[in-house]
């Protein structure tokens, strides 16, 4: 049985739990409250040193970070197509993880951080360095429906959640034509599930 450590609202966290959701697998969900600590105590430092969500057990073992927990469940199903075995199609998949982990990271969610949640930060910067993540996914997917290839790939479930809440941080999907139809292509997975909403106060 796989224990998931996260937290509703985190779109790292999410990440995991819709490639979960797709693949049909079952697992504990345990939250870590960030806004409480948690992430500091040391129960879950021993999990995670860096103090970062999410965390998947699986028999004993640890990952953390949600591109490695990404690339090890889809390195087990017998669905290749997530993570498929041939190196260029895998260095096409990891090219897409690095642009979730920096422009997408640094730039959509952490204009979204900022405007939801009050984290402190420079609204502007971020909310250009998501222009500019924005403008890569859509100029990427003009060339074909997916992010890596012809059928979907944890390329596409890294960069999806911040994409999907995009406005959240004060940025439009309106001007990428391409990113509004492969948000829908996204929706339309069979087992697809929904990020959590957003906060009441929002």
């Amino acid at each position: 049985m796989k224990t998931l450590y996260d937290m509703e609202r985190s779109g790292n966290c999410y990440k995991v739990r819709l490639l979960l959701a797709l693949l049909g697998e079952d697992y504990e969900q345990v939250t870590v409250d960030l806004t409480r600590g948690e992430q500091r105590l040391e129960s879950f430092l021993a999990l995670n040193p860096r103090g970062e969500i999410p965390v998947l057990v699986e028999d004993g073992e640890v990952i953390w970070d949600s591109g490695a927990i990404l690339v090890y469940l889809a390195t087990r199903t017998a669905d290749r197509h997530w993570f498929p075995d041939a190196a260029l199609a895998r260095a096409r998949v990891a090219q897409w993880l690095a642009v979730a982990a920096n422009e997408v990271h640094h730039g959509l969610a952490a204009a979204r951080a900022i405007r939801l949640f009050g984290r402190a930060g420079d609204l502007a910067h971020s909310q250009a360095l998501g222009r500019r993540a924005l403008t890569l996914l859509d100029q990427q997917l003009a060339r074909g429906p997916w992010l890596a290839g012809g059928a979907p790939s944890i390329a596409d479930i890294a960069c999806y959640p911040y994409v999907s809440v995009a406005e959240d941080g004060e940025l439009s999907l309106a001007p990428y034509r391409n990113l509004a139809r492969w948000c829908r292509d996204i929706e339309s997975l069979p087992g697809y599930a929904p990020m959590a909403a957003r906060p009441p106060s929002a």
